[in-house]
């Protein structure tokens, strides 16, 4: 794959309307993400949009409820026929097992959750009350996932290594979290740049305010993809 191709941008923007803006500007994006907010105001008019100007869709729902409605709601996904759909490997063996037997034989890829890049070990130690270290944590999330059947894992790019050394290369990885050097972090506690992202190991990279909220997303998209080209 090209660096291009490994590139997965957020729809991260309130309506239908300032998403297909967002395309608009970035009419070389060819895998877009869509999450909570933009599928909770617009529902699948925007899968709709996005299958038919030819794009890969990364459903990011994060599912985390008990086996039988995780199961029908990820066959529900499947039906809209995106690339990838995620849920919470924290849902347990019976929830995961259930969503890969209801998504079977369909073009779907499930993705489960590890640890959300805007949790610290602090966090996860104090607020959450798991006694292991982030990264094992994470580990353990994305080898519950591949035992069940899963396709891949979302991870910080910063257990990338970790988690391909352990699990191999038949688990995909997709990292969000990613960040330029030149770009603010934002609320992202665990960031590593794209070129490092992928020569750890990563599949695919999510990106998004680095391009979308740039005064220029076009050029932001060019400059990133070079860099990775040029790593």
């Amino acid at each position: 794959m090209t660096a291009a191709e490994r590139i997965i941008v957020p729809l991260d923007v309130p309506t239908l309307a300032d998403a297909i803006s967002l395309l608009e500007q970035l009419p070389q994006v060819n895998f877009w993400k869509v999450g909570l907010e933009l599928f909770v105001s617009s529902g699948p008019a925007i899968l709709q949009v996005l299958r038919e100007r030819q794009k890969r869709i990364f459903l990011d729902l994060k599912f985390h409820d008990i086996p039988n409605t995780v199961a029908k709601a990820c066959r529900g996904a499947a039906v809209y026929e995106v690339d990838f759909l995620s849920l919470h490997a924290a849902a347990g063996r019976a929830a995961l097992t259930a969503a890969a037997a209801a998504t079977q034989g369909t073009s779907t890829k499930l993705l489960a959750i590890s640890v959300l890049t805007s949790l610290s070990a602090r966090e996860l130690a104090l607020d959450l009350k798991i006694s292991l270290e982030l990264q094992d944590y994470a580990l353990q999330m994305a080898l519950l996932a591949q035992d069940c059947g899963l396709a891949g894992a979302v991870c910080s790019p910063q257990e990338i290594a970790a988690l391909r050394r352990v699990c191999g290369n038949n688990l995909l990885l997709v990292c969000p979290g990613i960040r330029p050097t030149w770009s603010d972090p934002g609320d992202q506690r665990r960031t590593t740049p794209p070129a490092q992202a992928l020569q750890a190991g990563a599949d695919y990279l999510v990106i998004g305010r680095p391009i979308t909220a740039a005064s220029h997303p076009a050029q932001a998209w060019e400059r990133i993809c070079e860099e990775i080209t040029a790593a």
